[in-house]
C-alpha cells in the first residue's frame, strides 16, 4: 500500500524505547505514513516481541532486520530506503520520540531538491523514566514542557527551548533563517533527491558523520538545499549513556570531502553505472 511519507526508524534492542517512539507516532496529525523499523542485529527476543505488537498500531509497520555485525546503521537504512512505499522519506532515530506535529511539519514543508532537517530536546534520567507508551499518547511531553523546561534550569535536560512548538508563522520563519546542518535523527527529503547520491555510505561502521554530515555533504554538491524545521518538527531525545565516536570516520570523511563525488559507489546501488 502506497502512503505519502516513509517514517524510518534506525532501531537496535531497544525495545521499550521503541514502544514509546511508537506511541507518538500513533497521536500524528498527519495520518499518511507508513513506519520502517531499520533494525541493525536486536537480538532474538527483541525480533519475537516487535512482530508482536506491530498489528496494535494504527498505521502500517515494515520490520526489517540485519544480523547482528557490528555497527551497520547505513547498511540497514539503505535497505529501509529500498523497501519504502512512499516518495517522501523521513529519518528517526530510535531513542527520539516525536511532537504530534512531527510527521505533518515535514510533509508540508517538502520540496523537490530541499532536505529538512529538525532539531531535538535532550531529557534527562529523571524525565526519561517517568514516562510510558499512555504519557506519551496522552500528550504528557507537551502538557509538561514547564516542567522540562525546569529540569533543564535545574536538573539534567538540555536543549529545552527546542522542544518549544511555534504555531506562528512569522515566528517560526525567523527562528530558521540560520542554516543549520542536518541531523540524523530528524531529517527528510524526497526519495530521488536521496537515490542521487545512491543513499548513503556504506563504508561507515561507526556512530556519527556517516548518517549525517556524509550525507549532507554530497547532497550539497548536487545543489540540494538544506532547510532548518528548528521548533516545527519537534523531538525528544530519551536519555542513555553515549556511545564512543571512533576516529575512523572522521578520515573516511576526510577522503570524500577531498574526492567530491556525490554518487557513492558504497551505497544502495552497487554497480559502477549506478543504474538501479
Amino acid at each position: 500500500m502506497n502512503t505519502s511519507a516513509s517514517v524510518i526508524i534506525s532501531f537496535y534492542n531497544k525495545i521499550e524505547f521503541l514502544k514509546l517512539l511508537l506511541a507518538g507516532f500513533s497521536k500524528q496529525t498527519f495520518k499518511d505514513f507508513e513506519i520502517i523499523i531499520a533494525d541493525d542485529g536486536s537480538n532474538n527476543l527483541v525480533v519475537k516481541e516487535i512482530e508482536t505488537i506491530l498489528p496494535s498500531y494504527p498505521f502500517p509497520i515494515l520490520h526489517i532486520h540485519q544480523p547482528d555485525n557490528g555497527f551497520r546503521k547505513n547498511k540497514i537504512l539503505n535497505k529501509a530506503i529500498t523497501s519504502s512505499s512512499a516518495e517522501y522519506i523521513i529519518f528517526v532515530d530510535g531513542d527520539c520520540v516525536p511532537h504530534p506535529k512531527f510527521v505533518e511539519e515535514h510533509f508540508r514543508n517538502s520540496k523537490r531538491n530541499v532536505v529538512l532537517t529538525g532539531r531535538r530536546v535532550n531529557l534527562s534520567k529523571k524525565i526519561t523514566s517517568k514516562l510510558t507508551a499512555e504519557k506519551v499518547i496522552s500528550g504528557y511531553l507537551q502538557k509538561q514542557f514547564f516542567a522540562i523546561a525546569l529540569d533543564g534550569l535545574f536538573g539534567k535536560s538540555t536543549d529545552v527551548e527546542k522542544g518549544l512548538y511555534v504555531t506562528n508563522k512569522m515566528i517560526a520563519a525567523q527562528l530558521n533563517k540560520k542554516k543549520r546542518g542536518i541531523l540524523g535523527c530528524n531529517f527528510s527529503l524526497q526519495k530521488q533527491d536521496l537515490l542521487e547520491v545512491n543513499g548513503f555510505d556504506e563504508r561507515y561502521e561507526a556512530p556519527s558523520i556517516g548518517e549525517d554530515s556524509d550525507i549532507q555533504f554530497r547532497l550539497e554538491l548536487l545543489h540540494k538545499e538544506i532547510r532548518s524545521l528548528n521548533n516545527l518538527s519537534v523531538q525528544y531525545h530519551l536519555y542513555h549513556k553515549l556511545q564512543p565516536r571512533p576516529t575512523q570516520n572522521l578520515d573516511l570523511f576526510e577522503i570524500v570531502k577531498q574526492n567530491e563525488i556525490a554518487y557513492t559507489k558504497y551505497g544502495i546501488c552497487k554497480n559502477i553505472s549506478g543504474t538501479l
